[in-house]
């Protein structure tokens, strides 16, 4: 399993933990220090859509008209931290989030 995100997030914090916790074998993987290559990014995309871009984030609002009007894809490469947090992978499965739906198919 892998968790995608950034050290400092609470919610990475709390999703790493719990799934350790829970028994599984967790890699965490630091978007920022270990950026995402363009196959992975197309990956996460091609799973969630736009769905994955943190439009109400700080990271987010600074973008300027080109790079908000660009694909997801972009953004993401461009600044990694605009993805919502944690992107989980679990073989073939993603999850997107910690809510209540992730944490009941993990746990």
């Amino acid at each position: 399993m892998i968790l995608y995100g950034i050290p400092t997030c609470d919610t990475c914090k709390k999703a790493l933990k719990a799934l350790q916790g829970a028994g599984h074998d967790v890699t965490f993987r630091d978007v920022r220090a270990q950026p995402l290559t363009e196959g992975e990014i197309a990956e996460i995309v091609q799973e969630f859509g736009d769905r994955v871009i943190n439009k109400s984030s700080t990271t987010y609002r600074a973008f300027n008209d080109f790079l908000k009007a660009s694909e997801p894809e972009a953004q993401i490469a461009a600044q990694p931290t605009v993805m919502k947090r944690p992107v989980i992978r679990n073989g073939a499965d993603w999850h997107l989030g910690w809510d209540d739906a992730v944490q009941a198919k993990l746990l």
